[in-house]
């Protein structure tokens, strides 16, 4: 018999089995792991379906159409939509800083707070500092609203968004 073949047969042979063995051993902790893993799964799919009813059952948020031509009549000029320039106070470079801040419409503006607000244009630099943003929101929430007339009369009495 050649022992040159029967040997590594036999070496094959055991490690094959002590494989089996310690995969065996070592897939108890897994069944663990998994069952946790499934755990998990459940509850995010239990936490999506809460949030599905709870939005499903919230009324649906009416968007405001922009008329453009109203505004026109109003201000005498033509006016586009969710310009931010059109809030007394805002000039080009204070609508981009804003637009880099995810600002980009009246209706985000409007329900940004003034401390916000502050905080833009202060992380603009020193260029920023004299400006006052306190009207702005509310500014943002005629435009929006497409309350142009009251709109414009507010900013008659306003000097520089103050």
């Amino acid at each position: 018999m050649n022992w040159c073949l029967i040997i590594p047969l036999i070496v094959g042979l055991i490690c094959a089995i002590l494989g089996y063995l310690l995969g065996r051993l070592s897939s108890g902790n897994n069944n663990a792991e998994i069952d946790a893993w499934k755990k998990k799964y459940a509850k995010l799919e239990a936490d999506l379906a809460d949030c599905r009813s709870k939005l499903s059952t919230q009324p649906a948020v009416a968007v405001i159409p922009f008329d453009a031509g109203l505004a026109k009549s109003v201000f005498g000029k033509a006016i586009k939509q969710d310009d931010l320039k059109i809030i007394e106070g805002i000039g080009p470079k204070i609508e981009k800083l804003f637009q880099k801040h995810g600002i980009v419409t009246w209706k985000a503006l409007s329900e940004c707070r003034v401390e916000k607000c502050q905080e833009i244009l202060d992380s603009g630099g020193k260029a920023f500092e004299i400006h006052r943003p306190g009207t702005w929101p509310k500014q943002a929430q005629l435009a929006y609203e497409g309350k142009w007339a009251e709109l414009l009369k507010w900013q008659d009495e306003l000097k520089g968004g103050k």
